[in-house]
């Protein structure tokens, strides 16, 4: 409901996972913000077998991929939001025009090969282009975004869209200037010290 409340999906698009023990929860395949219920559900383990009854997203290869990988997340999120998906259209990364790219764990959220969805070969692609990010650009399909919670993977996924629009409108009225390595890097020390009160000056 969240998701469609924010204009982040439209319709049985998207899905979204959170580890539950060794497996995870997922939403179920064609599922709506008006048809999902807690009941639907479906607990899956890292293979994708499913426990119990349902059936689990058809992208549920690259949430069990990201999940057993990253002991730093806890939640995905797949959405199909229209200023990040006509991103990853035009399989552009969303480079550092921004300071707030640095929160996504680098210099850029990577646009990640294209592949057929519900596929194990999207799966292999969207891990690669997540490594060391907490984000990413899936081509011609829409954005994967993780987070240490499924409220954090929420807040993620508002910014990250509100990023790729704010830059398809700087690319619509010129070049944006691109901050360098170092200005990222000094930005990437200022988040390791945000809200400690301990920011460098």
């Amino acid at each position: 409901m969240a998701l469609t409340d924010h204009g982040l999906n439209q319709g049985a698009t998207g899905n979204v996972s959170v580890r539950q023990g060794d497996g995870l929860l997922i939403t179920p395949t064609g599922a709506t913000a008006a048809t999902i219920t807690e009941s639907r559900i479906v607990r899956i383990d890292m293979d994708g077998v499913v426990a119990g009854d349902g059936i689990a997203s058809s992208e549920w290869a690259f949430h069990t991929g990201i999940l057993a990988h990253r002991t730093d997340v806890n939640a995905v999120i797949h959405c199909h939001p229209d200023a990040g998906t006509a991103l990853s259209c035009l399989r552009r990364p969303l480079p550092a025009f921004h300071y707030m790219i640095a929160s996504f764990g680098g210099n850029d959220v990577r646009c990640s090969d294209y592949a057929p969805f519900g596929s194990n070969a999207l799966a292999r692609a969207a891990l690669r282009a997540m490594e060391g990010r907490t984000a990413c650009l899936l081509a011609n399909h829409g954005v994967i975004v993780a987070g240490r919670s499924p409220d954090h993977a929420m807040q993620s996924a508002i910014k990250l869209e509100t990023l790729a629009r704010q830059y398809i409108l700087a690319c619509q009225a010129g070049d944006p200037v691109i901050l360098g390595d170092a200005e990222m890097a000094d930005v990437q020390a200022r988040y390791r010290h945000y809200g400690t009160g301990a920011m460098p000056r």
